[in-house]
């Protein structure tokens, strides 16, 4: 089992990994929208925190030696089931033709009141 480190996404703010690696497969950890130079949330709507959400993801997915077409499942967490379209808008633009699984749940409260939460399982090639 190997964990997993980049600067180029925020760093843990509790005591996990940003993604462990086991075997071929890389589980990470639910990304927000932190600014990995400042851990500041940035976006003041979920279009806006869910692409610094999915760069996020990228980062610590490419760190790992995967990336978004890579992706078998997600998980989704919203604050407000009713931002579900605007996200998905966002969530279908990077990840293009490619479709892994998929739950989207609300959540009664997400860290640092963010709006969007994403995890993902993928595989190393």
């Amino acid at each position: 089992m190997e964990f997993v480190a980049t600067d180029k996404a925020p760093s843990a703010i509790g005591p996990y990994s940003q993604a462990t690696v086991a075997g071929n497969l890389v589980f990470t950890a639910g990304q927000i929208a932190l600014d990995p130079a400042t851990m500041e949330m940035v976006g003041s709507d979920v279009t806006q925190q869910t692409e610094r959400v999915l760069a996020n993801l990228t980062a610590v997915l490419e760190a790992a030696g995967a990336g978004l077409g890579a992706v078998v499942k997600t998980t989704v967490y919203l604050a407000d089931m009713a931002d579900f379209q605007a996200m998905n808008e966002v969530y279908a633009r990077h990840f293009g033709d490619h479709k892994p699984a998929r739950a989207a749940v609300q959540a009664a409260a997400l860290p640092k009141s963010a709006l969007v939460e994403i995890d993902a399982i993928a595989v190393i090639r």
